[in-house]
């Protein structure tokens, strides 16, 4: 931990700051907000910001055409997004690796099967595969994050599977056989630690794709429903662009900083994990 502080650039400063903000926010978002994200009021309908004229601090960042509160809402959409991007990070993580891990190590057969299903899963594109899979579920918080999970993984399975084969002829793996060790205690004590470092990378990277496909499964009619989220805020934004800006702006502002601060995050890791950025 001392190294990656000593390591810390301003860009990586900014992009912790921002998403530890982020955090706190979708953490925090019954107390943080003023108003309810989802109550209606007509008598305030498309309100501007607070800086503008006809604007009001009751609203800061103005309101939409049903009179909610843009702030609110924005805080809340930290919330769904956050937590769509964790799971769906956790889970497509896990399944990738382990199943990187074992094709890699034992090969044959596994490894033909996996590889095969990773190459057919990437030449489908992402939007055709999460509509028929969403027209079988349905839209929904753990639908979303099974399509999620089941388009991600594939990432790690190739990452993992690549490393593997690389080290699982080193010589502290040959040692490992000599003295007895099984095949499950080499894969999961010995090898798996030497690729973690890469699946955090991945991972930390993946965050940013996974918000962004949620936003635009959102953006589509096909995310989470009767919630805030910043796709469908941008989505019923994108009619009045030219009466009332604010209503795409701020949940296009709000996605754009948090992946570009998730990918800046992603890049700094990188740096400093793996050795030979460091020569």
């Amino acid at each position: 931990m001392g190294k990656l502080l000593r390591r810390m650039n301003i860009t990586a400063g900014f992009s912790i700051g921002f998403l530890v903000l982020l955090i706190l926010a979708a953490v925090f978002s019954p107390w943080m907000a003023p108003h309810e994200p989802m109550r209606q009021d007509l008598m305030v309908r498309l309100r501007p910001p607070a800086w503008l004229d006809g604007g009001s601090m009751a609203h800061p960042l103005g309101t939409d055409n049903l009179g909610r509160d843009m702030l609110s809402q924005l805080i809340y959409g930290s919330r769904v997004s956050l937590l769509i991007a964790l799971f769906a990070v956790v889970v497509s993580g896990g399944i990738g690796s382990v199943l990187g891990l074992l094709s890699g190590y034992f090969g044959g057969a596994l490894e033909n099967g996996v590889m095969r299903l990773v190459d057919i899963q990437m030449s489908m594109p992402f939007i055709l595969l999460a509509l028929i899979l969403l027209s079988v579920l349905g839209p929904g918080f753990v639908n979303i994050v099974i399509v999620l999970v089941v388009t991600n993984w594939i990432y790690y399975a190739r990452l993992v599977r690549g490393e593997v084969i690389a080290l699982k002829n080193r010589e502290f793996v040959e040692a490992a056989h000599a003295i007895g060790l099984s095949n499950g205690r080499i894969v999961f004590r010995h090898i798996a630690p030497n690729v973690i470092n890469s699946v955090i990378v991945l991972a930390t990277l993946r965050v940013a794709s996974v918000i962004l496909l949620e936003s635009a499964l959102s953006f589509l009619g096909l995310g989470v429903q009767d919630v805030a989220t910043w796709g469908v805020m941008l989505a019923n934004g994108r009619h009045y662009l030219n009466n009332a800006w604010w209503l795409a702006t701020f949940p296009g502002l709000a996605i754009f900083l948090t992946v570009l601060s998730v990918n800046l995050l992603g890049d700094w890791l990188r740096d400093v994990t793996d050795p030979h950025m460091q020569i």
